[in-house]
């Protein structure tokens, strides 16, 4: 397909169609606890898991060096505060109205958390969030926004805090203000440092196109991977919530594709470019992988670079429009009639979107991320945690959609951004040849 000049974006909708049908095909000659989908699913992880591997391998020196070259792009260092309040804005705005949507959802459909039967594999994923929020238990949330500044930025440049993403961010952040202030009294240092920062930035964004080549094949391997080891039964069984996830989704990224026609720009345009980005998030299911495709089909879309890079990086760790906002939202609906609560009681329906906003900082753009949201959420409306693992069997079938939605929230952020700021190039956006081209870099 790549020999016959076929577009990117077609190469992973093939490959995405592909692993479906693979994925059903196995479905249909094996169990999936089997041991030959176990043994087939190893060798497939090698291009599956190791692409995702490899993305999160670049990810955070990506998200480091963007940020420090966002800094370099900025004339004044009064838009550092203009672009982060209109991405953050948006990302917290966006994610509010995905909780009133998610909730909208849940109550249409009348899900119930007592309609849901408990299995060995629910309880244990419950009696583990609750082991986890035994960990958190105590710590206030004065404390909780002590710990998202980072003390070590070495330490979170390896990841190993959930909440590295946004330390690194911050790190990067300071070392970039400091860098406009050396530029006003040191020119000659700040030059040098700038055309440093830029020399690694094009060493790292070539790193990131010979990975992102493999788009096609890893997802091919990533949804067959999960439709191979999906319990179509459970699914079947929670099918109602399933279905009632999908249009809260859907109408959360309608949200969006609203937002850009009021701004006078074509949703069609934008979802034909973002569908590469979105096919990956969809498959992969988690938005840190995805931010270097993000901040790529940001900038075909007329984003300037800056800007893509400080959207694409907040949107990994603030505002998670599926995860942070729609999924904490149909939860607490589900499980509040179970301790006398009326879900519909607008006192509760207002704590409820305030605290989604409060509690969607520092979620981490990596799988287990709602779950992490979840647990701050129920628990902070008083809700029992452990019903939240209820739903651990139609879990990786729901985080694909919650994480497509997460990137889209992102991206649209940069866009609102751009526009406001007015720097945002319409051309770029309309022109159908500026998308995702593996090729063009060759």
């Amino acid at each position: 397909m790549q020999r016959k000049r076929l577009s990117f974006s077609v190469r992973v909708l093939t490959a995405l169609g592909a692993g479906i049908v693979l994925g059903f095909i196995l479905q249909y000659f094996f169990d999936p606890e089997s041991s030959v989908i176990a043994s087939a699913m190893d060798w497939i992880s090698i291009m599956g898991t190791g692409y995702v591997r490899l993305l999160q391998m670049i990810m955070m020196p990506l998200i480091f060096v963007a940020i420090l070259s966002a800094f370099t792009r900025i004339t004044a260092a009064k838009d550092v505060g203009k672009i982060s309040g209109l991405v953050i804005g948006m990302l917290i705005a966006t994610t509010i109205i995905a909780g009133a949507i998610g909730f909208t959802s849940a109550s249409v459909f009348n899900l119930s958390a007592d309609d849901i039967q408990v299995g060995q594999a629910e309880t244990d994923r419950g009696a583990s969030m609750e082991e986890r929020y035994e960990s958190m238990e105590g710590t206030t949330l004065p404390q909780q926004i002590v710990q998202l500044i980072p003390s070590n930025p070495f330490q979170d440049l390896t990841g190993d805090r959930a909440t590295s993403t946004l330390g690194v961010v911050i790190f990067a952040a300071f070392l970039g203000v400091a860098y406009l202030g050396v530029r006003r009294k040191e020119p000659e240092a700040a030059e040098l440092f700038g055309k440093i920062i830029g020399a690694i930035f094009a060493v790292v964004m070539r790193v990131v196109t010979l990975i992102l080549r493999l788009t096609p094949y890893g997802v091919l391997a990533i949804m067959t991977s999960t439709v191979a080891q999906s319990d179509l039964g459970a699914v079947s069984t929670l099918g109602t919530f399933v279905i009632a996830s999908y249009v809260a989704l859907a109408a959360v990224f309608v949200v969006h594709l609203l937002i850009l026609l009021f701004m006078g720009l074509s949703p069609i345009q934008y979802v034909k470019k973002a569908f590469p980005v979105l096919a990956f998030a969809f498959t992969s299911r988690t938005s840190a992988a995805a931010l270097p495709m993000n901040i790529q089909t940001q900038k075909k879309l007329g984003v300037p670079e800056g800007t893509a890079n400080f959207a694409g990086s907040f949107g990994l760790s603030i505002g998670q429009n599926g995860c942070a906002g729609v999924y904490p939202a149909m939860l607490a609906f589900m499980i509040a009639p179970t301790v006398g609560q009326n879900p519909f009681d607008p006192g509760f329906i207002a704590m409820l979107l305030a605290i989604i906003a409060i509690s969607s900082f520092g979620v981490a753009g990596v799988g287990g991320g709602a779950t992490f949201a979840a647990i701050l959420v129920l628990a902070a409306m008083d809700l029992p945690i452990a019903l939240a693992g209820l739903l651990i069997s139609i879990e990786p079938l729901i985080d694909m959609g919650r994480t497509a939605v997460n990137v889209s929230g992102s991206m649209v952020s940069g866009i609102f951004t751009s526009k406001v700021k007015k720097d945002l190039n319409h051309d770029d956006y309309r022109n159908d040849q500026l998308r995702i081209d593996m090729e063009e870099a060759s």
